[in-house]
């Protein structure tokens, strides 16, 4: 590890901002950057002491990040919609010119009831220091907010973070514990009659998908580090997007998650279908007879189909074009493989990230169709607050954003994992398959944290 060449990067950043303390800034947000080392980035984040930690690599693997500290700090709780939200983050993003600027975060699956301490219905972060990767080249940046800040305090507070800032430590090895407890919410008998009532011809004629979830609670004794599970989790599925969020030492919300939300490149968006599941085989020749089957299989067909129909009427009154995928490809993971159908669209002038946000998420593949009547069953009688899993988390700057659904996701709290797992239920549906399939959905991180 190149602690000396990264300790002279971090003076240099120093030395900048000492100079522009003699030259008033010319935008209200400010940002300064070099190129730096190669830096394990994830071994990196846990190693620091300062908060919130934010990490984010994406499903193509180009992109890196890690962050620490906050210049800026956006949290809303229940009661402000999204219209309000896009405001919000339109002016913020007015502040400055930089297309480099960018606020990670993210917004609950249910942004009109209670979500998790912390975390919020909806929470961006402009973060105090940021490595970012992009390929093999890695840069070092500072941000500062001279809009809220006295010029020479924000400068001293930037200063007094990259002094404070660690070398990186290799992460611990995993080690395998035994949890003390499990409960689940909903349990089997309760999920059975949820898949009943979803089932039931009255009610599915009318709202022919819903997807119920499950939260796994695990009691442990020890303490858990979620940034070596996430580096696992990683190395486990690297075609999937890995993110976490830490804003203090209570709560961290991890994520490796296969599906993308939407990801935007000025007026280009690139967006898909991901639903339909099945298991991976022992052997080359099993597994592509599974992915074979899931290809023929009524049931999975239907549910992507249902998928790839609402985005694409979701997005034609945003967009001036939007295709999709007529055939559905395989999308395999290290324990499940799913059914793909890539979407793109080009959209109107003027469109923003929060508009986006409201017409794709809750996507039918995490909430179900019609999305208010599903959304209400949900709410009404899934049994426990989701919070950001199956929520939407990423990041947003003046000509570009990605966000990811935050599936196979945990909320690591002190004494608690916390798990979740969700599956479509739609006509054909049986309890036990599905029930099942939660078990598939949690089978890589049961494996890294526990003895099986």
């Amino acid at each position: 590890m190149p602690v000396h060449a990264l300790s002279e990067d971090l003076k240099s950043l120093i030395d900048k901002l000492i100079q522009l303390k003699q030259v008033p800034p010319t935008e209200p947000i400010v940002q300064l950057s070099l190129n730096t080392v190669a830096m394990p980035l994830i071994s990196w984040l846990a190693s620091q002491a300062q908060y919130p930690r934010i990490y984010w690599h994406g499903r193509d693997r180009i992109e890196e990040v890690a962050a620490i500290g906050a210049c800026k700090d956006f949290r809303f709780e229940t009661g402000i919609n999204d219209q309000q939200l896009a405001m919000a983050y339109q002016e913020q993003r007015a502040l400055s010119t930089n297309q480099n600027i960018r606020y990670y975060g993210g917004v609950a699956f249910d942004r009109t009831i209670e979500s998790w301490p912390e975390f919020g219905n909806s929470r961006f972060i402009l973060p105090r220091i940021e490595f970012r990767r992009s390929g093999n080249k890695f840069s070092l940046l500072v941000n500062l907010n001279f809009a809220d800040n006295d010029h020479h305090s924000e400068i001293d507070k930037a200063i007094g973070a990259i002094e404070a800032v660690m070398p990186a430590k290799p992460l611990s090895p995993p080690k395998k514990i035994v949890p003390l407890g499990r409960s689940d919410k909903p349990d089997f008998e309760r999920w059975k009659t949820l898949v009943e009532q979803v089932v039931d011809p009255k009610f599915n004629q009318d709202t022919p998908k819903v997807v119920l979830s499950r939260l796994t609670q695990l009691e442990v004794n020890e303490p858990i580090d979620p940034w070596m599970v996430l580096a696992c989790w990683q190395g486990r599925n690297p075609n999937s997007f890995q993110f976490g969020f830490q804003f203090s030492p209570d709560r961290t919300f991890i994520s490796c998650s296969p599906e993308r939300l939407f990801r935007r490149r000025q007026q280009e968006l690139f967006t898909e279908a991901l639903a339909g599941t099945t298991v991976r085989g022992l052997n080359q020749e099993e597994d592509i007879a599974l992915a074979n089957a899931l290809l023929e299989d009524n049931k999975n067909s239907v549910e992507n189909q249902l998928v790839r129909s609402h985005i694409v009427n979701m997005l034609t009154p945003l967009s001036n074009y939007v295709g999709a995928d007529e055939l559905a490809t395989i999308f395999k993971l290290n324990h499940i493989q799913h059914l793909h159908r890539a979407i793109r669209a080009e959209l109107k002038p003027g469109v923003n990230d929060f508009q986006l946000l409201q017409a794709l998420h809750p996507t039918p593949a995490v909430g179900g169709l019609p999305r208010y009547s599903a959304l209400n069953f949900i709410r009404q009688r899934e049994g426990y607050i989701r919070g950001w899993y199956a929520g939407a988390c990423g990041y947003f700057n003046k000509y570009e954003s990605e966000f990811s659904v935050a599936i196979r996701s945990a909320l690591i709290e002190p004494g608690r994992i916390n798990l979740f797992a969700g599956a479509g239920i739609i006509a054909g549906s049986e309890p036990e398959a599905e029930w099942q399939e939660l078990e598939n959905k949690l089978a890589t991180i049961m494996s890294i944290l526990f003895e099986m």
